[in-house]
């Protein structure tokens, strides 16, 4: 059993570690900004919407009528991973439709607390027709769908007869639907807390993407709802006349999605990247990934926690019955191992120990270097087991246990205070974030560690 323990550490550390920074493309460029080092998206998120996508197709990836028309998709109300939205956008793709605004409406977004989400219906979508402009809202997928099927008809193939294409596939793809949401758990539905006081931009970000057949779009059930400032979607399904368009922008390249922030001059593509400038511009800074946090949450805090506590001592080198040929051995270790976190913990600021192989503790790191404060990590080897641990670090964890209460890494102190590690304990690191207190409590120990040096 602890033989396979490494082999699944190695394992989630490839897929949730972090890359090696975000850089804005060169080419594009057209004002500064910092560069990020957080995984989002990271290469779960890339095999689970190229998954999602699969379960889905053909839709939404290609045109299916590209004619000129008198209506105008105004406004869409939108919630990225949703099975009732996703077939509204599916269908704009292949019509080839622009929306003038996409709002996200998520529940506990801005648009959602404002009570601007017409009769609080999401999907809804706002459109106006003929020369007067009047608008008309829609409500709901199958009254817009059934709008789109009246207004913008698509030619019949010769196999939509067919028993696959009119028995089969129906069901099919409406269970492919639940199974794409199902694989982008954690994204694209829930407002991220960073969003939660964060800028937003006074012209609306311009899209050029499409529904379907991306590896990672940037919205959404691809990245959390809450890191989406509303966005003007300009549709460049496989197909679409505004491929040339985007080529003749980009200087030959019609890759999507790509972004345009007029407010900040920023032109870009690659999702990774367009992902995280989103965060670091409309938010107040990138999240952990939060299939992490669900993990530790329902498995690593209540299944992991008692196992992670009992090992502790033992590793330290006392006996399973609490006595050994010479307790003062292990008391005196584990004295000494505290002297040295007390040391390590307040000649600096931030203090954050860590595990190499740990992709919680990677999370930990790339959350404390996004926020763009110093710390110091210090490593107690490549995992907990025995063979990975550092030298002296088995008596360091006994000690962590009996100083905090708990054993497991990341652990983070301020100033020689734990607060815990990024998803657990008091209050977290990740809690103290997203209430706004963590750059508080830096401060007040900063200026505690000012009057004392006076």
């Amino acid at each position: 059993m602890i033989s396979s323990r490494p082999h699944f550490t190695i394992l989630v550390s490839l897929l949730f570690k972090p890359g090696a920074g975000f850089v804005l493309p060169e080419q594009r460029k057209k004002s500064s900004s910092s560069g990020l080092r957080m995984s989002i998206p990271n290469a779960f998120d890339t095999l689970t919407s190229g998954l999602s996508s699969i379960c889905r197709l053909p839709k939404g990836t290609t045109v299916l009528r590209s004619e000129s028309s008198d209506i105008t998709l105004l406004r869409l109300y939108d919630i990225e991973n949703s099975v009732e939205c996703r077939p509204v956008r599916e269908r704009i793709t292949e019509l080839d439709l622009d929306v003038g605004l996409v709002v996200p409406s998520a529940v506990g977004g801005s648009s959602f607390r404002d009570g601007t989400i017409p009769s609080g219906v999401v999907p809804s979508l706002v459109v106006a027709e003929g020369g007067n402009g009047e608008e008309t809202t829609l409500f709901g997928t199958e009254e817009i769908i059934s709008f789109f099927d009246a207004r913008f008809p698509v030619p019949k193939r010769d196999d939509d007869d067919d028993v696959f294409s009119s028995k089969i596939l129906p069901p099919l793809l409406s269970a492919g639907n639940a199974i794409a949401s199902a694989l982008r758990f954690g994204r694209g539905r829930d407002v991220s807390p960073s969003s939660v006081e964060a800028p937003r931009p006074k012209n609306p970000l311009v899209l050029y993407s499409y529904e379907e057949g991306q590896p990672i779009l940037p919205f959404g059930s691809r990245g959390p709802d809450g890191a989406r400032p509303p966005l003007r979607l300009v549709s460049s399904g496989k197909g679409s006349r505004k491929r040339a368009d985007l080529a003749a922008r980009t200087g030959g390249s019609s890759q999507c999605p790509y972004l345009v922030d007029e407010d900040n001059g920023i032109e870009m593509a690659e999702s990774a990247d367009i992902v995280r400038y989103l965060y670091k511009t409309y938010g107040r800074y990138v999240p952990p990934n939060k299939l992490l946090g669900v993990i530790s949450r329902f498995i690593m805090v209540p299944l992991g926690g008692p196992i992670f506590r009992a090992t502790a001592p033992l590793q330290a080198g006392k006996s399973l019955w609490g006595e050994s040929e010479d307790p003062s051995i292990y008391e005196a270790d584990v004295a000494k191992a505290k002297e040295e976190i007390l040391r390590e913990t307040s000649a600096d600021d931030i203090v954050i120990y860590t595990y190499k192989l740990s992709p919680f503790s990677s999370e930990a790191t790339e959350l404390l270097r996004n926020l763009e404060v110093p710390f110091k990590e210090i490593s107690f080897g490549n995992e907990w087991i025995p063979g990975l641990l550092a030298d002296g670090c088995a008596a360091k964890r006994a000690a962590l246990l009996e100083m905090t209460g708990m054993s497991s890494l990341p652990h983070i102190f301020i100033r020689g205070k734990s607060i815990g590690g990024i998803y657990s304990g008091s209050p977290s690191l990740l809690k103290a974030v997203e209430k706004g207190t963590f750059m508080d409590m830096v401060a007040e120990f900063k200026n505690t560690k000012d009057e004392v040096t006076v």
